[in-house]
This record gives C-alpha cells, structure tokens and sequence, in this order.
C-alpha cells in the first residue's frame, strides 16, 4: 500500500479562517446590515400596530352599530311575542344539514 497522491484539495491554506469579526471594516458592514433590519422591523412594527389600532376602532363601531340595530329590533318586536301580542312556539328543527343548490 502506497501514500494515497495528493491533489489541489489537501493544500492546507488559512484562507477562511479569518472571522467576519476579527477584520474591522467586515464587522461595520455586519453591524451596518443589522441596523437596516432593525430599521426595517421598527417599520413593520409600528404599521402593525397601526392596523391593529384600526382594527379595533372597527371592532368598536360594529359593535355599537350591532347594539343600535339589536335596540331598534328590541322597540319593535319582543322576543317570544307576534305582532298581536300571542306567544308564538319556536320553529321546529328540521334537517339541520343546511339547504342544497342544484347547479
């Protein structure tokens, strides 16, 4: 059995082995990216937090437009009572599948 040959790959070289953060201008560029995507987090953050203040605004006026609508049905009929004041029986629960479309 012979020494295996040796090719292009088993040069041993210290290229590489220098880390981002031991050469200064590598690390400013690192720190200079991680401030853009702080930047760009604080954007997204703060249009979050934009949507979800108006999605709660809108949550408050359905809601008050639901309780308005509930009253102005609440005036007009009881629940439990016809229009002449006779208490009526609740529908009977009939297929409870939902309805079919024919196409």
């Amino acid at each position: 059995m012979g020494i295996p040959p040796r090719g292009l790959r088993d040069i041993r070289t210290l290229s590489g082995t220098a880390s981002r953060t031991s050469i200064p201008y590598m690390a400013y560029m690192q720190i200079t990216c991680l401030e853009m995507e702080k930047a760009r987090r604080g954007k997204e953050r703060a249009s979050a937090a934009r949507l979800m203040e108006k999605t709660d605004a809108r949550f408050r006026e359905i809601e008050a437009e639901k309780d308005r609508l509930l009253r102005a049905v609440g005036e007009r009929i009881r629940p439990n009572q016809g229009a002449a004041g006779t208490v009526s029986k609740p529908l009977p629960r009939g297929n409870t599948a939902g309805f079919k479309l024919r196409y």
